[in-house]
């Protein structure tokens, strides 16, 4: 094993999940940032005011230079990034894609962290997914990137198991966790020579879509088993919902209630400790946390208190 060498790095990435990572190669002080490459400020929250991105703002923090590009394919922009002399990129979560001059510029190329278990889960919304789809086990995989949707060599691959309590939040975090040791271990790796890259199977591979607001949508028809993960998937954003009276009603949490045989939808029962109970295609869902328009997400016994009438036995979700 070679002595390791001090890179020169180029960090890409846009939201928090990126940023920590950012800052755990800060934290390690093993290698320089020459570069941070981040998404352009974009509106956002309710008064739509122009926000810079998670990796910009720590970026600015520790002093170090910004380019936001609206994408990579301009011959200046390219020309911009060569100039910089990077022996490595890095890409966590940047939201652009790299096209093959740019993957070609760094020395020894570009590396993404991906928050799955390649070949499964490619693509943009891994942590739902898995969770959706009823995972027990997820982690981060550290590849080399190609011209491919998330079809490099891999290099590092770390797991760690979903809880039934997991929502796409708590993964989230869990995943930082694991996703920061295992980042700057496969940079040691790239840095010292020693690593080695494991071609993917294709034929496990599997698509992870974007997330939409519209399917986050409850079809009460559907098992209580899928409709609980998707709750769990689609928490923090979009936020499962069901509507009553054309009211947007936001499930937080729920379990699996018992077998029943009411029509999917039905409250068949709003008075219980435990939460709102609601059929649904197969079995029955509990309802424990929800949030109505124009309020804050409560536990289901705190919005009885005051609104008990709009959940009465027998009344049901469309």
């Amino acid at each position: 094993m070679n002595k390791a060498q001090r890179l020169r790095i180029i960090f890409a990435g846009t939201p928090v999940f990126s940023a920590q990572h950012l800052q755990g190669l800060l934290d390690a002080d093993q290698h320089d940032i020459i570069a941070v490459y981040t998404q352009p400020d974009r509106p956002a929250g309710r008064g739509k005011k122009t926000q810079a991105s998670a990796v910009k703002t720590l970026a600015e923090q520790h002093s170090l230079p910004v380019y936001q590009p609206i994408n990579l394919k301009e011959e200046s922009t390219q020309q911009t990034l060569a100039d910089l002399q990077a022996d490595l990129m890095i890409v966590v979560a940047y939201g652009l894609l790299l096209p093959q001059a740019v993957l070609d510029t760094p020395r020894l190329g570009c590396i993404n962290v991906h928050a799955s278990l390649l070949p499964r889960w490619r693509g943009a919304a891994p942590i739902q997914r898995c969770i959706e789809a009823g995972d027990q086990q997820t982690g981060i995989t550290i590849m080399q990137m190609d011209i491919g949707l998330d079809t490099g060599d891999m290099l590092l691959k770390t797991q760690c198991d979903i809880n039934e309590t997991d929502n796409a939040s708590s993964l989230h975090d869990k995943l930082i966790e694991l996703g920061i040791p295992a980042l700057n271990k496969a940079v040691e790796q790239i840095a010292t020579g020693a690593a080695i890259a494991e071609k993917q199977d294709d034929s496990l591979s599997c698509y992870a879509p974007k997330i939409t607001k519209e399917e986050a949508h409850i079809n009460w028809a559907e098992p209580a088993e899928l409709i609980a993960r998707k709750i769990r998937a689609f928490n923090p954003f979009p936020v499962a919902y069901t509507l009553l009276n054309k009211d947007r009603i936001k499930i937080q949490s729920a379990t699996i209630g018992p077998n029943q045989d009411s029509a999917p939808g039905t409250i068949i029962s709003s008075a219980d400790r435990h939460g709102i109970t609601v059929s649904c295609g197969e079995g029955s869902l509990i309802i424990q946390q929800l949030q109505l328009p124009g309020g804050k997400a409560l536990p289901v016994d705190a919005v009885m208190n005051a609104r008990a009438a709009l959940f009465t036995t027998g009344t049901q979700f469309e």
